[in-house]
């Protein structure tokens, strides 16, 4: 069954490929079981910048959806360039961006080529200009990625500090201005509750926003989440991210009026007087730990940097790469490595407060 974050996801690819020539819809639908509806949004957002590229060009005259597939055919290797030189310069996409937007057209003119096929059995195109372009050259080594990353990451007491700060601290900070005290009070449980679950497990944004009640063990301290490519896998938290979870709970239902259909796992208040709880959006998640991190005095963090906060604890006491791709969802255990060069004497404060429960066999767990 798809949460609301799906649904809004798919809301929104289903209007985008409204604006987008037909043979991109099918490759949409080509690849929906493979990847997730808000990568497939992705895609077709760097389709919609390319095909407005080809108008703004002159190449084409008319809406961006009556692009022929003809023209995709007769494109020069030279104009693709052009389109990645104003991908860098005019609308400022760094090269990794830039790959990303590269590897997106790549993926549609391969299938164009070698997949889809005419009522004659025949490709919809025979010449690939995307097959001759070739990626930018990212410079910065596994170290250096780590070496960027420590300093805007939770490393030694760190940690557990920002953790109270969310708990506590913050609310001697606000406690004379009323309407942030008073907003705090309201929502302490949950913030504590997410900021500690990030801390915990290592979860993407978009896995914490989707997490429902009954995706949680609480016996065995894991949660049923949907990775990326819709894959289903059970990941382990820590006992202390445990213990806050139950506390939020505890006040759920009756602070936030949430009815008993709705099982989203974290959940914002009512607004309006005929307003319903609803699911927390990735933004408000965002938001939060913004305003947190900001008060905390390292404006940096993000949720994708408390991620990387989980990762770099539990590579420091745990030391075993693949049971730590398995825990982040990583397709490549290259990105995993990233973590064995992240060097900090302060990390092994860390080692006495980590609790995560050693995972099972890997037999005996979903993936």
């Amino acid at each position: 069954m798809a949460t609301e974050s799906q649904q809004l996801y798919y809301k929104k690819l289903q209007s985008i490929l409204k604006e987008l020539p037909w043979y991109v819809k099918e490759y949409i639908d080509h690849k929906q079981r493979k990847l997730s509806t808000a990568s497939l949004l992705n895609y077709c957002l760097d389709y919609k910048i390319f095909f407005n590229w080809i108008v703004s060009e002159q190449l084409f005259s008319g809406p961006i959806k009556d692009i022929p597939l003809s023209l995709l055919e007769t494109l020069k290797a030279q104009q693709v360039e052009g389109f990645l030189y104003s991908l860098k310069y005019e609308l400022n996409n760094k090269d990794i961006t830039i790959n990303r937007k590269l590897s997106a057209l790549k993926s549609l003119f391969n299938y164009l080529q070698n997949i889809a096929e005419n009522s004659d059995l025949e490709p919809y195109i025979h010449r690939n200009v995307m097959a001759k372009i070739e990626f930018n050259e990212l410079n910065l080594n596994l170290e250096t990625i780590a070496n960027k990353m420590e300093g805007k990451i939770l490393l030694g007491d760190e940690y557990e500090n920002f953790r109270k700060f969310v708990a506590q601290d913050y609310g001697e900070l606000v406690k004379d201005n009323k309407k942030l005290w008073n907003f705090y009070q309201v929502n302490r449980e949950r913030d504590t509750a997410i900021i500690s679950f990030i801390l915990g497990s290592g979860l993407r944004l978009s896995e914490v926003v989707n997490l429902n009640i009954d995706d949680i063990d609480y016996v065995k301290n894991s949660a049923r989440v949907i990775r990326k490519g819709n894959k289903e896998q059970y990941v382990y938290f820590s006992k202390i991210a445990m213990d806050d979870l139950e506390e939020y709970l505890k006040i759920r239902e009756s602070r936030y009026e949430v009815e008993k259909q709705n099982k989203a796992l974290f959940v914002a208040a009512a607004v309006g007087p005929k307003g319903k709880s609803r699911r927390l959006t990735p933004r408000s998640i965002e938001k939060l730990v913004e305003k947190y991190a900001k008060a905390f005095g390292k404006p940096s963090l993000s949720v994708h940097k408390l991620r990387h906060s989980f990762a770099t604890r539990y590579h420091t006491e745990i030391n075993d790469v693949p049971k730590l791709r398995r825990q982040l969802g990583h397709s490549s255990i290259q990105t995993t490595m990233i973590y064995t060069h992240i060097r900090n004497q302060d990390l092994k404060i860390a080692v006495d407060q980590m609790d995560i429960p050693e995972p099972e066999p890997e037999g005996k767990t979903d993936e």
